[in-house]
């Protein structure tokens, strides 16, 4: 049996993802970009890192477009966490899709967000066919979240 896919981040993405998410947390959004915390699995500490919210019909997602990554782990056994631009934070729960219920936020996620993350969909883009984007759903998981008010 093979190990989820995964693909870590080279150091120049790590460097810019530590870029973005200080930006974030100091108010400067790129394209809609948020800084999540959630709190580690293990230490109990929150854990930050910058996220693409995605809203397709008037639902908000987080896609790991990696794959199955620390923060995947961590967001499966919190449930929720904090998503912050600035002074505005704001606590989310959060549910994990089933692959069979991904397709339309996946391609619309690409549409808006492929010109950052097409490079982790191993070739798969928002033109893709259906079959191809519900085959690639395996390996990108997907959280439904509701704001906290």
């Amino acid at each position: 049996m093979s190990s989820p896919y995964y693909l870590k981040g080279s150091p120049l993405t790590v460097r810019l993802n530590n870029v973005i998410g200080w930006l974030a947390r100091h108010g400067l959004s790129i394209a809609g970009t948020a800084e999540m915390s959630v709190r580690g699995r293990k230490s109990g500490r929150m854990q930050r890192i910058p996220v693409n919210p995605h809203t397709y019909d008037a639902t908000q997602y987080l896609v790991s477009a990696r794959g199955h990554s620390q923060w995947v782990r961590n967001m499966r056994a919190a449930g929720g966490g904090e998503l912050r631009v600035g002074r505005k934070v704001r606590g989310f729960s959060a549910v994990e899709l089933p692959d069979a219920e991904k397709l339309p936020i996946l391609r619309t996620y690409l549409e808006k967000w492929g010109w950052e993350v097409n490079q982790y969909f191993q070739g798969v883009t928002a033109k893709s066919s259906d079959e191809e984007i519900i085959a690639a759903a395996k390996d990108h998981p997907v959280f439904r979240i509701s704001v906290e008010k």
